[in-house]
C-alpha cells in the first residue's frame, strides 16, 4: 500500500488483506472461534479471513450479492449461513481484480459502520 492507504499491485495475500483492514478507522483483529481470524468495527465482523478467500458484505440482500457471483462464478460463492444477508466468499488471485477486492472490503466495512449506534462509530 502506498502513503494514501491505495494498493500497489503485487500478488495479493491474506496478510496483505488483513493489513488493509486493519488500516481502516477502528478495525481491530479477533479470533471469536478457534482459528478463524476476522477483521471488526466496534463488535461487527466487517470481514472473515480465509486461507486464500475474504468473506465480505457484498450487498443489501441476497439479490444484490448475487451481482458479484453472476459475474465471476469460479472465484465468488455465497457464505453458508449468512449468506442469505448479502454476504459473499471471494477468493484472491483469482478472476477478481485485486482493486476490485479492496473496494469490496471498503463497501462492507462502510455497510457496517453505517449501521452502527452513532456513539460507536469511529471518528
Amino acid at each position: 500500500m502506498d502513503a494514501d492507504g491505495a494498493w500497489e499491485g503485487g500478488v495479493m495475500g491474506r496478510d496483505e488483506v488483513l493489513e488493509y483492514c486493519l488500516g481502516k478507522a477502528g478495525a481491530w483483529q479477533d479470533e471469536p472461534w478457534d482459528g478463524d481470524v476476522v477483521a471488526k468495527v466496534a463488535e461487527k465482523i466487517f470481514v472473515f479471513l480465509g486461507s486464500d478467500t475474504v468473506g465480505l458484505k457484498c450487498g443489501a440482500n441476497r439479490e444484490e450479492a448475487d451481482e458479484l457471483v453472476a459475474a465471476y462464478p469460479e472465484d465468488v460463492w455465497k457464505m453458508p449461513y449468512i449468506g442469505r444477508s448479502g454476504w459473499n466468499t471471494v477468493r484472491f488471485g483469482g478472476a477478481v481484480p485485486d482493486d476490485e477486492v479492496f473496494e469490496l472490503i471498503d463497501a462492507s466495512y462502510q455497510t457496517v459502520v453505517a449501521k452502527l449506534p452513532k456513539s460507536r462509530r469511529p471518528s
